[in-house]
């Protein structure tokens, strides 16, 4: 079985992956295009070469192995005509986009941006009005897939109440309460901090408009590290007065226009499309690459299918 590979790797997962028996090829995606040495791949272990491979021509090819979570790069059609198996790297930058909510939301408590912008002008004035404590705060995720159980998680020893809102209001760890999705303006009305971890599909694309942000509480607080898409930016303009804080990692169009009202906002945090980095993602990537293949060759159940169609994957 042959697996074409155009992501990096260490030399030592393509050694591990070759010891399970694949035929392993390497080329990066910068350089990847169709060829004999590409074509006759059972497996794809990617990131986005789609725009130079054709995977039609790929008739071998029953697996595709992405090593991001979000999969709008794919060509979805092509993938469902064939029904070729795709899984995502569902939950490997949790952490890092966890710790980062948590510091956006201390950062807009504390008001931190304020204090950044004081040092640079070296002014000297204490806030005595404005600064907040997180304790006994309501903080509402809508989603609860790995991202919003890691920020939950992290959020404990703060003394906050967790809200969670996800399809039919399962109970989940770490959450003090979850709503389903017909119920998800509770999140807007109750909560002080209301963070989308969502994806972007057909129900959810240009939910959040002014309709929701008209619903939320003086003084709350709004944070996006779900999809861009999700979010109608003219809306949240609107509403920005009614905000102690907005953090924003993903936006409708990226990069986020110059001209964009949201880069002056004394408000608003802004970060480019960053939260999920880390030092240690190489590490989670290649572990569930491994554990996948091993799996695939075995017959067994892989981790982190794809739902194609419906746009999320499943747990």
């Amino acid at each position: 079985m042959k697996i074409l590979i155009t992501v990096k790797i260490s030399d030592e997962q393509f050694k591990k992956i070759q010891d399970l028996g694949y035929d392993v090829v390497r080329i990066s995606e910068s350089k990847v295009t169709n060829s004999s040495e590409t074509d006759d791949a059972d497996i794809l272990v990617c990131y986005n070469p789609f725009k130079t491979l054709d995977i039609e021509k790929m008739k071998n090819l029953k697996y595709i192995m992405l090593t991001s979570v979000g999969f709008d790069q794919l060509p979805k059609e092509k993938v469902l005509a064939r029904n070729i198996k795709v899984t995502n790297n569902r939950g490997g930058y949790s952490i890092p986009m966890a710790e980062w909510i948590v510091m956006c939301i201390l950062e807009i408590y504390k008001r931190a941006k304020m204090f950044y912008n004081q040092q640079q002008e070296k002014i000297w004035h204490m806030d005595l009005v404005s600064i907040s404590e997180l304790y006994g705060q309501r903080i509402g995720f809508l989603g609860t897939g790995t991202i919003a159980i890691e920020a939950a998680k992290r959020l404990q020893g703060f003394g906050v109440e967790i809200w969670g809102n996800n399809t039919n209001g399962r109970d989940v760890e770490y959450f003090d309460k979850c709503f389903s999705k017909d119920e998800i303006d509770e999140i807007f009305k109750n909560c002080d901090v209301v963070v989308s971890t969502m994806p972007c599909t057909k129900e959810t694309e240009g939910m959040f408009d002014k309709n929701k942000f008209s619903l939320m509480k003086e003084g709350s607080s709004f944070i996006n590290v779900g999809r861009g898409k999700n979010v109608k930016e003219d809306d949240l303009l609107l509403y920005l007065g009614k905000f102690k804080g907005v953090a924003l990692d993903v936006f409708e169009q990226e990069p986020l226009p110059k001209d964009s009202l949201l880069w002056d906002a004394e408000n608003v945090i802004v970060t480019p499309h960053n939260c999920w980095v880390s030092e240690k993602n190489p590490i989670r990537v290649e572990k569930l690459m491994y554990s996948n293949l091993k799996k695939y060759k075995e017959g067994k159940e892989l981790a982190n299918i794809v739902n194609v169609e419906r746009g999320y994957s499943f747990k």
